[in-house]
């Protein structure tokens, strides 16, 4: 498997299928998607994992990173969180960030990541910012 560049229309099914089912394809956009990077991975010719990059000085933004339920647990995230942190240190960016949901806070631990302040909620879900220098 590998990590491949990917457009929005691309990533978009994964995001609503795994991310937010029950709300309209659109809600899983957002506004910066033109001026992102998008980025997955492909198993049989079909999106299983998906992952987007904004820039912004020094920093970086992952948002929307989902894995199909079925492919989780396979190390497909691993492989894709792995490749964005080499992408944007590449980049030259110093802080990569994110809003986590709370059920994924341990995955992203493994990696380097720390919460950075208090328990929040978006459309009745927990999520945490997390954060790593590189």
């Amino acid at each position: 498997m590998k990590v491949e560049v990917l457009t929005v229309e691309e990533v978009l099914p994964v995001r609503h299928a795994v991310l937010w089912p029950n709300e309209p394809v659109a809600f899983c956009r957002v506004a910066e998607d033109d001026a992102g990077e998008h980025f997955g991975v492909r198993q049989n010719g079909e999106v299983i994992c998906v992952a987007s990059v904004f820039f912004e000085g020094d920093s970086a933004r992952l948002r929307k990173f989902a894995t199909k339920v079925e492919c989780q647990g396979q190390g497909v995230g691993s492989l894709v969180l792995e490749f964005l942190i080499a992408h944007v240190r590449e980049r030259g960016v110093r802080r990569f960030w994110f809003d986590a949901r709370a059920s994924a806070t341990a995955f992203y631990e493994r990696f380097g990541f720390v919460v950075d302040g208090e328990r929040f909620y978006k459309h009745g879900v927990a999520y945490y910012r997390m954060s790593r220098v590189l």
